[in-house]
């Protein structure tokens, strides 16, 4: 018995049950892990911006 037309088959489908599965996973809880994420860059950001203020008075007075 000749099998090889189930390859065939199984592969479009597949593809598309994976498909409709992804697109349930996008939006569902994203915005927030993405405001989380954004939020701790910008406080990073800001303690690395109040470091580098820091460095520059050090290097100031180190010049004088």
């Amino acid at each position: 018995m000749d099998w090889s037309w189930l390859f065939v088959l199984a592969c479009p489908l597949m593809m598309i049950v994976m498909m409709f599965g992804m697109r349930g996973m996008h939006g569902h809880g994203s915005k927030s892990k993405q405001s989380e994420t954004e939020q701790a860059n910008q406080e990073e950001l800001s303690a690395l911006k109040a470091q580098n203020e820091l460095m520059k008075e050090e290097i100031q007075k180190l010049k004088q």
